[in-house]
């Protein structure tokens, strides 16, 4: 690249092409203005423009995990990175690599404490993987490398980078290189594979945990390989993306993300425990004891030596690649595994084959709810041939059974907490995959935080699809204060009247047209079809709200 020197905020421009981030999602302020008015003359770099940064943030979010890589987002100064911080915690939950930027008025200014002055790297750093400021013009580049590292290798997550004005105005003659993000596909020694298949050869009550982990590494036939040869049941735990076909008879559903004594409850028979790509466990309300039996045998395998034995002790922990690691467990188990223990894990296996097809047979008729027949019309229309982006949170079991998730990279489930992830996730996975249909579920509440993402697609031609599970309340807290209750031995007595949505009704379909898009709404199970139809025809970004 030409050394010759040219303003920091260009320079800075040619750094992200250089790492392949020709895509900035964002909204302006005033600081940043100089960067902005550089980012509007650039070639082949596109801003995203979206009306509230918790909006882009989101967006940021779905694009990168579509793309199954960085993505970066510009937030304004300390009050639009306050905005942001919710989705970004979502982002550091989820090992989202965002690399974020905001721009302050200057270092010259540091000592006058003035109009939106705030510790930005301070905010930051309880969201992100790393925070800092450059203060230096000689060294905007090399920092934004070193962001762009730390965000992409394991364990990912966003990372942040405050740029004062008066650095980026001055000139700047670093060169523009690529950033080298180290190689992780690393794979545990021999020893230690044959440690864990010695663990796990003997369980009689296998049982295998996965998160993201297994599906960043790309390794989910080494995960069926292992867990056909354990005849072990698989139970996603901090999973968003699809690890495990939701079809494979050992694949037994999450162990869920809010009370410990549901997940101690499915695990605690095992007596051999193989942990991949999560840590255990992830609820708002954990297990603090053990929730594995006396025992037990436990492997952990992970990239993320931190949350190897983080809340409770393994027997063996594996720094490695879930996929290096598995391809090898699997390699030493078809080895060492006896034929009776081979006809035991096969027995197990075509246990579940044979439960799977009896549930089939005996589940009820499917009812004729407007949801429902919703979902199964967008199922037979489609054949399944779209990626879902899952927000639905109560009604996403019935999202889930119409539209299963199978393929990598067809599914991607909200994460983290932060409400409002998936009308923007939408957004940024249908930016990312224009070829696919791109359907995004959101519930009524999570929705209406981030709605102005309807806007910026239409603003920008993003033909995403969007669909409001409307049940008129935060169901989510009336089901939890409802275990609560009967934890406490409490009398059922009404919900509190902050999780009701219905007094004013919104008018969903109205504000899709507000924003510049279209939609429709769904009262009646026979009004189901057609909105489907109507949604699939339409060109450009179309809502649906169900009525539940």
């Amino acid at each position: 690249m030409n050394s010759e020197a040219t303003p920091g905020r260009e320079r800075l421009i040619e750094q992200f092409k250089a790492d392949g981030l020709t895509v900035m999602f964002g909204n302006p302020g005033t600081v940043e203005q100089g960067f902005l008015d550089a980012v509007d003359a650039a070639a082949d770099f596109q801003y995203v423009l979206a009306l509230q940064e918790t909006v882009a943030a989101g967006i940021a979010d779905g694009y990168a995990r579509a793309t199954g890589g960085a993505a970066l987002l510009q937030l304004h100064s300390g009050v639009g990175l306050g905005n942001g911080i919710g989705m970004l915690y979502q982002s550091l939950r989820g090992h989202t690599p965002l690399v974020v930027v905001a721009g302050d008025a200057g270092v010259r200014y540091d000592a006058m404490d003035a109009q939106m002055a705030s510790d930005l790297v301070a905010m930051a750093k309880p969201v992100t993987k790393y925070a800092t400021r450059v203060t230096d013009p000689r060294s905007v580049l090399r920092t934004i490398r070193r962001a762009v590292k730390i965000a992409l290798t394991p364990p990912r997550g966003p990372v942040f980078v405050a740029l004062p004005m008066d650095v980026l105005d001055e000139l700047n003659s670093e060169p523009v290189l690529p950033a080298t993000v180290p190689l992780t596909d690393v794979a545990p020694s021999p020893a230690s594979v044959g440690r864990a298949a010695e663990l796990l050869a003997s369980a009689e009550r296998p049982v295998v945990l996965v998160g993201d982990g297994v599906a960043l590494s790309g390794a989910q036939a080494e995960l069926v390989a292992v867990a056909e040869l354990l005849g072990a049941d698989v139970y996603e735990v901090d999973s968003s993306e699809v690890n495990i076909a939701a079809s494979h008879p050992l694949r037994r559903g999450q162990t869920g993300h809010m009370f410990g004594p549901h997940s101690k409850e499915l695990v605690g028979e095992a007596d051999g425990v193989l942990i991949v790509g999560t840590y255990v466990f992830p609820e708002v309300f954990p297990e603090l004891e053990n929730p594995f039996r006396p025992g037990a045998k436990v492997v952990h395998i992970d990239l993320n030596a931190y949350e190897i034995a983080k809340n409770h002790p393994v027997d063996l922990g594996l720094a490695a690649d879930p996929r290096q690691a598995l391809r090898a467990l699997a390699g030493v188990l078809e080895q060492r595994l006896t034929p009776q223990r081979r006809a035991a894990a096969a027995a197990r296996l075509d246990a579940r084959t044979r439960e799977r097809a009896r549930a089939a047979r005996q589940a009820a008729p499917d009812d004729d709810t407007p949801m429902a027949v919703f979902l199964r019309t967008l199922a037979e229309r489609t054949r399944g041939d779209l990626i879902v982006f899952d927000e639905a949170l109560t009604t996403s079991p019935l999202v889930t059974r119409y539209l299963p998730p199978e393929r990598p990279g067809d599914y991607h489930l909200t994460r983290g907490g932060s409400l409002g992830v998936g009308f923007p996730g939408a957004v940024g996975a249908k930016l990312a995959r224009p070829d696919r249909l791109v359907v995004g579920f959101a519930g009524d509440g999570g929705s209406m935080y981030t709605y102005q993402a309807l806007w910026t697609a239409v603003r920008h031609g993003i033909d995403a699809k969007f669909v409001v599970c409307n049940n008129r309340k935060y169901r989510l807290l009336d089901d939890n204060i409802a275990q609560y209750w009967r934890e406490r031995d409490i009398a059922e007595h009404p919900f509190p009247g902050s999780f009701d949505l219905s007094r004013p009704e919104i008018d969903f379909a109205g504000l899709a047209r507000a924003l510049g898009a279209d939609g429709t709404r769904v009262e009646k199970p026979d009004e189901a079809a057609a909105a489907v139809d109507r949604m699939l025809a339409h060109p450009g970004p179309f809502l649906v709200d169900v009525q539940i």
